[in-house]
């Protein structure tokens, strides 16, 4: 790098996804000045990749449909899907986003985001989950329009280095712009906010904190190395339930869909909500089945009910029942196909068996893979048909049922559960999948104002976290808790690193 240069702004904010825009946006709507870093070229995060749903109790959506709810009852729901991981929860930071988010979720619409529903997600005992239409990335394109026209300062292709510590405080952050072959020094009067993300895309943490079979998975975001995480430790501070993580098996991503073409303008969006509200269902479910094939994992019911999971080669290589995702990192190229012979195929034709699911917005069937993800449907009349169309060496295909079918035991004695025989055809390969790891849902110890806590907990003073990096030891199960959470903490961090800026200058002046 040849060139230096220092800025002096009031709040740094690093991360440039949903969270970060937030704290962004907050900061400068009090007045303060505000540079955004981000290593990337463009903004987005795992925001712009995720599902989109924000869940939420009291909002407009509700209101208009006669669902009258409360804050206490959400925060009862949501306790039912974490009780699940068996894990200790930060109930007082999960009272914190149930009674914000209601205030967040119309801050978005503020902005012009516009939502579908709210949709129904047991065990939440009222609809609270809200669809962003037309896509998750209308998040990214409403906050970067409003953190622009309050002149927040943007920096793309910036990559944190080292923080800035000056007497046991944050002042600032070291960055390097390497498309400019520049290094940024940005130093703050008020304070630094972390909105890195997770570590799911950091091979090593994967495997220190969670396993190697997860360090091997393919990460959904990996651009997410945990670089926060990592700056924090360096500091004394510590990652709380670093093993929780959601991972599983999915689909290869489609090529370039329509959906993710559609501009997220706020006209365009208001009509695709009117018309959902109102269209008939057989309009409706081509919309809705080519989001839902584009974005979700296959359901484990296809390899409980029989499935054969198969290498590149035509191999079966895994227990179904077991853990079969800790094998598909080992097999030739990482990935593998789903086998279904024409009775499965029957089966998952329609209800109660469905390839993948949206929690209260439709399940797709066989026939919604076949019309809307022909790059990973693949069929034929026959085994030898079906490998030769995979690309599988001859004979192999056929040799695998065969040894499996023999060794499949009389039924009532298999430990298979309802697996049956392979049978006849027409067959069906889906794939290619692979293991993929969504995230790795743990932060590192805040406060409830987001001040990282670091060596026996003390506060690191001026370094706040948000989002995934700031979830403080959080379970966050259930669709729609996630971004709730990444944007309602930034806001607040945003805030409270805002705020410092008039304490840190009375210090001062005292």
């Amino acid at each position: 790098m040849n060139a230096v240069e220092t800025i002096q702004t009031d709040v740094i904010v690093v991360g440039g996804g949903g969270s970060g825009l937030a704290a962004a946006i907050e900061a400068r709507s009090i007045g303060r000045e505000v540079v955004l870093l981000e290593k990337n070229p463009k903004l987005g995060g795992s925001t712009a990749r995720s599902v989109g749903s924000v869940t939420a109790t009291n909002t407009p959506h509700q209101l208009r449909k006669g669902i009258l709810d409360c804050t206490d009852d959400h925060f009862h729901d949501m306790g039912l899907f974490c009780e699940r991981k068996k894990l200790p929860d930060n109930l007082e930071m999960r009272r914190i986003l149930i009674e914000n988010v209601p205030e967040t979720f119309r801050w978005l619409l503020s902005f012009g985001v516009v939502f579908y529903g709210p949709m129904p997600e047991p065990p939440h005992r009222k609809p609270r989950m809200h669809n962003v239409l037309p896509n998750s990335r209308a998040y990214i394109y409403h906050l970067e329009r409003r953190a622009r026209k309050l002149r927040t300062r943007i920096i793309t292709s910036a990559r944190m280095g080292d923080l800035i510590v000056e007497n046991g405080r944050v002042v600032g952050v070291e960055a390097e712009v390497e498309v400019e072959a520049r290094r940024l020094v940005v130093r703050a009067r008020g304070g630094v906010v972390l909105t890195t993300g997770d570590f799911g895309g950091n091979q090593e943490m994967r495997s220190r904190y969670i396993s190697n079979s997860i360090a091997a998975a393919r990460p959904i975001n990996p651009t997410n190395t945990g670089d926060g995480h990592r700056k924090v430790l360096e500091l004394g501070g510590r990652i709380i339930n670093g093993t929780v993580h959601i991972a599983g098996i999915r689909f290869d991503p489609p090529p370039n869909k329509w959906i993710f073409s559609i501009p997220p303008i706020r006209p365009l969006t208001l009509f695709m909500a009117r018309a959902l509200d109102h269209m008939p269902p057989a309009i409706l479910r081509p919309f809705v089945m080519s989001f839902l094939t584009t974005v979700l994992q296959s359901q484990p019911g296809l390899m409980h009910r029989g499935g054969l999971l198969i290498n590149r080669d035509g191999e079966r290589f895994t227990n179904e029942l077991g853990s079969p995702a800790d094998d598909i990192p080992n097999q030739p190229d990482q990935f593998a196909y789903i086998l279904l012979d024409g009775d499965l195929v029957r089966d998952f034709s329609g209800p109660p068996h469905h390839i993948s699911t949206a929690p209260g917005i439709a399940y797709a069937y066989i026939d919604d893979y076949r019309r809307n993800r022909k790059d990973v449907f693949h069929q034929a009349e026959t085994l030898a048909g079906l490998g030769q169309k995979v690309g599988m060496r001859a004979g192999v295909l056929e040799r695998t049922v065969a040894d499996y079918n023999a060794g499949l035991a009389p039924a009532g004695a298999s430990p298979r559960g309802d697996r049956k025989l392979i049978g006849s055809g027409p067959y069906v390969a889906l794939g290619p999948v692979r293991y993929y790891i969504t995230f790795s849902d743990s932060g590192v110890a805040v406060d409830l104002r987001y001040r990282v806590l670091g060596h026996n907990d003390a506060v690191i003073p001026s370094l706040y976290a948000a989002g995934f990096i700031g979830m403080g030891g959080m379970l966050l199960e259930g669709l729609g808790h996630h971004l709730g959470w990444g944007f309602t903490s930034g806001r607040r961090a945003g805030r409270h690193a805002a705020q410092q800026v008039v304490t840190a200058d009375l210090a001062k002046s005292a």
